[in-house]
């Protein structure tokens, strides 16, 4: 083996068509080589069923699964969802947000079994590509990267060569040339991407992609209401019911996606600088954020509110780009937390035929005064307006004033 090439690589591995047609051509590419195939279980439904067996049927010499559903519901969406971030108004950043926690754990497995390399299925044109290595990076520098996709002597240069070259060597895919599209799923949403979503002048096929929410046409016509509770910001319980992270999500998940909420089209902007088109489903996200607003909205003080809203654009774009461990988006989040703290109540939403509408909220920390926003002006000095008023707008009227005509 040349002394410059990975000994040992800690591949992520979901088991999909590029990770599967990976692990043989990396054997091929470096002789000698052993692989770690890492899969994380982030709420992907059945998807890694079977998934060690593949796994060493495909080339890898050992197999880690771990179960990181808490994990990634308490340090990753939570957060994420305090800070109400959203990228360019549509999208809550689900395979985004995933991507950062996958790596993570890859340089820790990568130290508990002794590997010198990391690697990934990103393709260059992605996004995924710069959220892997920002944190395989951030985390040890001193790790090789191997990404097959960018590498000059990969053939695979497309999803149907990838489709031979699996059957070719014999590698189990769900995946046909026919059924092409791209899918990433994990417990806060599944993203899909190819065939005629790749054309923003044409309706996707509803009934073929999606997953985890049904069409508008198959919703139930009677209306559901859900109530969530928050402490500190973060979602506790459905309908008074205490549940783990994980759980929360999971249950909203199927509440949402009966109801059809939370499925986006979206025409985004890469970081690398193209735009892409994808349908999003995160059914149980979407309740998620319309409730927290809610109780922020009552919670916390106008001009906090105002710049938190500021913050949250920075703190998506940090997301998206794969910038989970930037000092900023750190610093950033001790900002968010301390304005949760106060964000404790419940809210309540209706769902129905795609929607999630906040129907109410309170909070036993509500700056909400009932008084002061009536109409009655008891106890109100009105008064103290006029001065306010003529204070506030003297510097446009010293500017109408100013103007010559």
């Amino acid at each position: 083996m040349n002394p410059t090439n990975p000994k040992k690589i800690v591949l992520a591995y979901s088991g999909g068509l590029d990770t599967s047609v990976i692990l043989p051509w990396l054997k091929e590419r470096y002789p000698g080589v052993k692989l770690v195939a890492f899969a994380a279980e982030l709420g992907q439904g059945d998807e890694l069923k079977g998934i060690e067996e593949k796994a060493y049927k495909s080339g890898a010499d050992e197999v880690v699964i771990m179960d990181l559903r808490e994990e990634f519901a308490r340090d990753y969406c939570f957060p994420m969802l305090r800070a109400h971030a959203i990228y360019e108004q549509d999208y809550l950043l689900g395979t985004s947000i995933a991507r950062p926690l996958i790596a993570a754990k890859q340089v820790e497995v990568a130290h508990q079994t002794g590997a010198d390399a990391v690697g990934h299925g990103a393709t260059g044109k992605g996004n995924d590509q710069v959220r892997f290595e920002l944190t395989y990076m951030a985390l040890d520098p001193n790790l090789k990267i191997v990404a097959p996709w960018k590498d000059t002597t990969f053939e695979l240069r497309d999803r149907e060569s990838a489709v031979e070259y699996a059957e070719k060597h014999g590698i189990p895919i769900v995946q046909s040339k026919k059924k092409i599209y791209s899918q990433d799923r994990n417990l806060w949403h599944i993203s899909h991407e190819g065939a005629e979503i790749e054309h923003p002048d044409q309706e996707p096929n509803w009934d073929a992609c999606l997953t985890m929410s049904s069409p508008l046409s198959k919703t139930p016509n009677e209306s559901e209401v859900v109530e969530i509770g928050f402490d500190r910001g973060n979602p506790v319980s459905i309908n008074g019911k205490e549940l783990p992270p994980h759980e929360v999500i999971a249950e909203l998940n199927t509440l949402g996606g009966r109801h059809g909420v939370g499925v986006t089209l979206l025409v985004e902007n890469r970081l690398v600088g193209m735009k892409s088109r994808g349908v999003y489903e995160t059914p149980g996200g979407t309740i998620l954020y319309e409730a927290h607003k809610a109780v922020e909205q009552i919670c916390i003080e106008r001009d906090t509110l105002h710049f938190k809203h500021q913050v949250a654009l920075t703190y998506a774009k940090l997301v998206y780009n794969g910038q989970w461990f930037h000092p900023l988006r750190e610093s950033l989040q001790k900002f968010v937390d301390h304005t949760n703290e106060g964000v404790t109540g419940t809210a309540k939403v209706r769902l129905f035929k795609g929607r999630a509408q906040l129907i109410g909220a309170s909070s036993p920390n509500s700056l909400y005064d009932s008084k002061l926003a009536s109409f009655s002006m008891e106890g109100y000095d009105v008064t103290a307006a006029r001065g306010f008023i003529d204070l506030y707008g003297l510097p446009m009227k010293v500017a109408q004033q100013s103007k010559r005509w």
